[in-house]
């Protein structure tokens, strides 16, 4: 059994050896990256690749019109530059207000984001790899608290599951051991069978939720520093595509 688990581990979910492994289970997984994310983010089947095709879409077409209208002082790609680069500036600036109005909405679908990324945990190593990311680097442990994990088919405390990772959480969910070159992966292991007072001992017990919040209070400066600067760059560009729009107005009327 041992052996077994070490070949697979090996192998990897989408590994060069899934194939000869003969798991068409784990081939399905491999056809795309995290491509149960539409599942998981409920979405309605929108994939949201799609978002990051579009935002690719809308850099390109913006870029090509602001370089190219400068290169040939064509004021027809200028003025679309400047008018579509406003239009995202009032776009990002009435997110930001919706945010700030439903911000309670906001930490509601993360909630849901998270714990529906807690039930899916096995089921994409890249989803897996992002959540051991964010739990390692917040120190958390899912949502609110260990006990979220009883979300999870592998995870959950009920007398039937017959899962070895019963009772316990992934490894990232452990306090880290200075002393330990390796990661011990199986740290997790039937630590919730334990009395909850004794969890901190070997575990996170914040959730990531309030980890996230308090991550970005004390980040609050920083944050708001990257969004102005965007937005002054933004309105920067603005400003430089309506002068040139003048100045070759200006030259064509001496012509």
């Amino acid at each position: 059994m041992a052996t077994r688990g070490r070949q697979e581990s090996r192998v990897g979910p989408c590994g060069p050896g899934a194939a000869r492994a003969g798991n068409a289970e784990r081939k399905d997984r491999c056809l795309g990256v995290l491509s149960n994310l539409s599942t998981i983010t409920d979405m309605g089947g929108l994939d949201p690749v799609w978002l990051f095709i579009v935002v690719g879409g809308v850099m390109f077409i913006l870029g090509f019109a602001g370089c190219i209208g400068a290169l040939r002082e064509n004021t027809v790609l200028l003025k679309f530059f400047s008018v579509f680069l406003g239009l995202i500036f009032f776009l990002e600036l009435t997110a930001g207000v919706l945010a700030f109005v439903f911000k309670d909405w906001l930490k509601d679908q993360l909630n849901f984001f998270i714990n529906n990324n807690v039930k899916a945990y096995r089921d994409d190593i890249d989803l897996q790899n992002l959540i051991d990311f964010a739990q390692e680097y917040w120190s958390c442990c899912g949502a609110h608290g260990p006990d979220d994990w009883d979300l999870n088919i592998y995870f959950n405390c009920t007398e039937p599951n017959p899962s070895r990772e019963r009772c316990g959480v992934p490894f990232s969910c452990c306090v880290k051991d200075p002393a330990e070159d390796v990661i011990n992966t199986q740290c997790g292991y039937d630590v919730r069978l334990q009395k909850e007072l004794d969890w901190q001992k070997y575990i996170h017990t914040k959730g990531c939720v309030g980890q996230f919040e308090k991550w970005l209070q004390d980040n609050l400066i920083i944050v708001a520093g990257i969004f102005v600067g965007v937005a002054l760059l933004q309105i920067f560009g603005i400003c430089l595509a309506q002068n040139l729009v003048s100045d070759v107005k200006a030259v064509k009327a001496n012509w």
